[in-house]
């Protein structure tokens, strides 16, 4: 069915839900690229207005991707929990926008209506909200998650430890995470990308990861992020992994491009539950998406990149992940031109895989191509700490040297916790304790004491 709204003398009829949800959507360069975005902002707010008016039962009665031609549809379809859904049935999209920025949405309530929301409903109520909305809506959102160490707690921000190495160089990944716990990053997870993605050298890195793990007795968990596939075979060969890790999108043909579906996301979380490592929690799963990968992929079906993000969430919410986020400014200017772009990305992501019941977390990143820099990096690192971020990626001086892009270092990460009075996980920030790095206010000691602690553990021999 069509859509309409007037804006002074002009009329504007928009031809479905995938078109509204479009041209409802924030200048993005990736909708621009696929036709689909609107052509000027009169036409983007008359959409808006139209959008405002939608029932929110309009998406489960008008399917963006056909229900035969698409599992992630019918995963999402097949999954909605009408009970859970029932509190805002009856409200129109502006009425739920209305409803999530009043004093009735309560973490408890929140949480309760995760499993009645739709990526779509939840796309587009995000359209309807100012960056404020997304921040404030997101704070109220508690996603709580465990391995070995808590994650999502009030009060925390998690952090991943990312050593990554262009050859995938031991002693070199072994040094990064040695400086990243130094300055107490990790308790979210020490993940690892590979240059490669051959089991051989995925089992190495998860041997070494997991041998400085017990000798130090971090309460974290390791990954390398190997493709689904090469993590089984990993497991299969007797490697010490935790996490299972792979890339999704929100189509079917999308996630084919990754090498994957819903049924080989389910095998390799089977595996890692298999071996019971847990220990707090067996949450095994580890998620990254991208707004513009499904377009990449050219598997969008005329459907805006942030809708198909949200729709991502679902493919991870199926499978109890750890932790999931958004590479938000990694894929490049293609899809989100420049820092305004890459800052709204990020916020929606977070607010709306929150909304879902997703353990969100941001790698706060652009790629050096993009109109934006670290100081962008900042702002949106700083909105998300205040909007309840799960955790956050930071690498060595915020430069990756393996992947090229411009990320967080460990000190952004650990000047945001003492800006906002956060801590690491419960578990992690004890260890730190225990380890004479973290003193009870939550500063870092002199650091040469504490490396010189590590190496007397063995760690000079870890390679």
């Amino acid at each position: 069915m069509s859509y309409r709204s007037r804006l002074g003398h002009r009329s504007y009829r928009f031809d479905d839900l995938a078109s509204l949800l479009a041209y409802a959507s924030p200048k993005r360069s990736g909708d621009e690229l696929a036709g689909i975005a609107a052509e000027s902002d009169e036409q983007r707010v008359a959409a808006r207005y139209a959008l405002a008016d939608v029932p929110l039962q309009r998406f489960l009665d008008e399917p963006l991707i056909p229900y035969a031609d698409d599992e992630v549809t019918r995963l999402i379809f097949d999954r909605h929990d009408a009970a859970a859904f029932a509190p805002v049935a009856g409200m129109s999209v502006g009425e739920f926008r209305d409803w999530l920025l009043s004093y009735a949405a309560t973490p408890d309530a929140l949480a309760a209506l995760a499993p009645g929301l739709t990526p779509e409903m939840v796309a587009a109520v995000s359209k309807l909200m100012r960056n404020q909305d997304l921040v404030s809506v997101a704070a109220r959102c508690r996603v709580v998650t465990g391995f070995r160490s808590t994650l999502g707690l009030p009060g925390r921000l998690g952090s991943r430890l990312q050593p990554n190495h262009p050859t995938d160089d031991l002693q070199g990944v072994a040094a990064s995470t040695l400086d990243g716990l130094l300055f107490g990053i990790g308790d979210a997870v020490i993940g690892v990308n590979p240059a490669g993605d051959s089991v051989r050298d995925c089992v190495r890195l998860l041997q070494m990861l997991d041998t400085l793990r017990q000798r130090l007795d971090i309460p974290t968990q390791s990954c390398v992020l190997a493709h689904v596939t090469t993590s089984i075979q990993a497991i299969e060969r007797g490697a010490p992994l935790d996490l299972v890790f792979q890339s999704i999108a929100g189509t079917e043909g999308a996630n084919r491009s990754f090498g994957v579906n819903l049924a080989l996301l389910r095998e390799g979380m089977d595996a890692a539950r298999g071996l019971q490592r847990g220990t707090v929690g067996n949450n095994v799963m580890y998620f990254e998406t991208g707004q513009g990968s499904a377009l990449s992929a050219d598997a969008h079906h005329g459907v805006d990149q942030q809708t198909l993000e949200v729709r991502a969430y679902a493919v991870a919410r199926e499978f109890e992940p750890l932790i999931v986020n958004t590479v938000v400014g990694f894929i490049g200017p293609e899809y989100l031109y420049d820092a305004k772009q890459i800052i709204r990305a990020g916020l929606e992501d977070h607010c709306c895989g929150k909304l879902l019941g997703v353990p969100m977390g941001v790698d706060v990143c652009y790629t050096n191509h993009a109109e934006a820099d670290q100081d962008d990096m900042d702002t949106l690192a700083l909105l998300l700490g205040n909007a309840g971020v799960n955790f956050l990626i930071a690498v060595p001086g915020a430069d990756d040297v393996m992947l090229g892009y411009q990320s967080l270092s460990y000190h952004d990460v650990l000047a945001l916790r003492h800006l906002l009075q956060r801590k690491p996980a419960p578990e992690f920030e004890a260890w730190l304790q225990r380890m004479a790095m973290m003193n009870a206010d939550g500063t870092l000691p002199p650091q040469a004491p504490a490396l010189q602690r590590m190496l007397a553990l063995g760690m000079d021999d870890l390679t």
